[in-house]
């Protein structure tokens, strides 16, 4: 598997995570985006987020031992200045 199929099954998999948690709140891959990216050996982890303006954003992880996706999905709750 070449970069651009694991960004693109990255963002299938945040695709089907909204699919089946939000039924008012469809989205397509062209509404997702890849934050970072890295590959080592046969694993990879990408950080994801979308357009669509709920605060959240998600880690996908490829065990390639495992051949195995987890995804990690986070809320955003504040953004705090801090002053140094």
């Amino acid at each position: 598997m070449d970069n651009e199929a694991m960004l693109k099954k990255a963002k299938k998999v945040v695709v089907d995570y909204y699919a089946s948690k939000f039924e008012n709140n469809y989205i397509t891959e062209k509404d997702v985006f890849i934050v970072w990216f890295c590959k080592t050996l046969q694993n990879w982890k990408a950080l994801v987020s979308t357009v669509a303006g709920d605060g959240m954003y998600f880690e996908v992880t490829y065990n390639g031992d495992k051949r195995e996706i987890y995804l990690d999905a986070y809320k955003k709750w504040e953004n705090v200045k801090i002053v140094d």
